[in-house]
Parts: C-alpha cells; structure tokens; sequence
C-alpha cells in the first residue's frame, strides 16, 4: 500500500480525471435509458382507418350515437310494422313513410302481454288493445297508455338502436 504522503499533485489530479471520466461514462449510459422526442425504429404506429375497420359513431351533437344492429331497412313494409329484439327485449319496429322508423316495446300497457307486428297497427293478443303503429297511441283499449317509444336510426340501408 502506497502512504498518502508519497502522492503527488500529478497522482491526485489523475486520479481524479479517472474518476471524472469514470463519471461521465456512467452518466452517458443513463442518459440512453432516458426518453426522446423522437420516435424509435421499433414504435408500432396509430392504426389506420380502412375500409375493413368498422366505423365509429359521429360525435355530432345533431348525429345520434349508433348502437347495435336491429333490422335491414327494406325488413320493415312503409305504412308497416316488424316484431324485434333491441338490447335483448321485445320491441315493434314501424316505417310510417319512406325512411323514417319508429321503435315502440312490445309489452303492452295494460297486463303486460307482447304485443304483435300487424301492419299499421300492433295488436296485444291478451285482451285485444290496438295500437298505432306510427305513435304508439292506443286505438283501442282496454289499455289506457302508448307503448313506450325506444330511439332507432336509419344507418345505410339498416336500422340501429341509437340514444
């Protein structure tokens, strides 16, 4: 072992630039650990919207919010009415004209019996109330309140909940 009082001012400042550079190597290699403003070769990029991408809802506030398929369209007669399931529940889908649908459940107001589909009305096969097809209203009783509407749109050539 060398005694302290043999070092020299040379010994100490090589020493010490040793160490420094010693310093300074292990700072580099942090340094590359560390995170860049640019992108690295091995960045996967966003997707990309393509025709087999399925479309996302608008976010218009005048759009309504697309939800799950229901019918085609060309499915419900204009002036007609279909039976259907939305979000799992009985329902009655009506075209009173060329393009406008209408969603109304199908449980009937007075003893909740399922209505049916038939045609520009919808009959309860319980105690015979009618209803229209258009509205909801009743035409005849003995139920005393409409069917309550559920909100439908037209997307393309099908029919979609929307909220």
């Amino acid at each position: 072992m060398t005694d302290p009082a043999d070092f020299t001012r040379r010994t100490v400042l090589t020493l010490g630039s040793v160490g420094a550079v010693g310093s300074a190597l292990a700072l580099a290699g942090c340094m590359a650990d560390a995170p860049s403003d640019t992108a690295s070769p091995n960045t996967t990029p966003p997707p990309t919207v393509t025709d087999e991408t399925p479309a996302q809802p608008s976010s218009a506030p005048d759009a309504p919010a697309v939800g799950d398929d229901i019918a085609a369209l060309s499915d419900v007669p204009v002036g007609g009415s279909i039976s259907a399931q939305i979000n799992g529940e009985d329902a009655l889908i009506a075209q009173p004209t060329a393009g406008q649908v209408v969603a109304f459940s199908a449980i009937c107001t007075h003893q909740q019996c399922v209505v049916a589909a038939a045609g520009d009305e919808f009959h309860c096969p319980c105690h015979g109330s009618r209803y229209d097809a258009a509205t909801g209203d009743v035409l005849q009783g003995p139920a005393l309140d409409a069917l309550s509407p559920i909100p439908v749109a037209v997307s393309g050539d099908r029919i979609v909940a929307a909220s």
